[in-house]
């Protein structure tokens, strides 16, 4: 039975090569897979999937207004598809997701999202929000914070390296403007300090 699989995380996890090796082993089979990546992340290019570690495969892409089980029809009209692979799955709105949720079940395709869970701010994105009331399975991508605890928050940082408090929820970046730290160490660099 097919499922809609939520994996998420920080930023500087993972996400993105657990996805390119997930692809991998499908075609390596024999399978085709689907990547999409949002249309608003061009950090490696247009239309591609990049990990930090130097892995990376073309994507097509989806912005806010794209019907993505439409898309997947048209899709299905040029070949079998054996598993969806959607990177940076924040970016999904409500709408999309509940349309990957209908890929699964009426076509009978497994849809595996990768993305963030909350925002620099410490809130949910929307597409996250949707993917974790309404995934099949979710699993959280763990990576680690400076002090060796679990990262689970991050801070957008501006020029000058000062933790960001406000601004848009969606502004792309990597590590030269986001670190991932355990709430303790984001308390601390957003100027929530734990009580003495």
């Amino acid at each position: 039975m097919a499922k809609l699989h939520f994996l998420f995380s920080t930023m500087n996890a993972g996400k993105s090569t657990i996805l390119l090796q997930a692809s991998h082993n499908y075609r390596e089979r024999g399978m085709a897979t689907w990547l999409l990546t949002a249309r608003l992340d061009t950090r490696a290019g247009a239309g591609v999937i990049r990990s930090r570690i130097g892995l990376s495969a073309p994507a097509d892409t989806f912005g806010p207004e794209d019907d993505l089980l439409a898309r997947l029809r048209d899709r299905l009209a040029r070949g079998p598809v054996a598993c969806v692979l959607v990177d940076e799955a924040q970016f999904l709105t409500p709408a999309q997701v509940w349309q990957l949720a209908r890929a699964t079940d009426d076509l009978g395709i497994p849809v595996m999202a990768y993305g963030l869970r909350t925002d620099f701010r410490g809130e949910l994105f929307p597409g996250s929000a949707a993917l974790l009331a309404w995934a099949d399975e979710m699993r959280e991508v763990r990576t680690i914070c400076h002090c060796g605890r679990k990262a689970t928050m991050v801070v957008r940082r501006d020029a000058a390296g000062r933790a960001l408090r406000d601004g848009p929820q969606v502004e792309i970046g990597g590590e030269e403007r986001y670190e991932a730290l355990c709430r303790r160490h984001w308390r601390e660099a957003t100027g929530d300090p734990l009580p003495a």
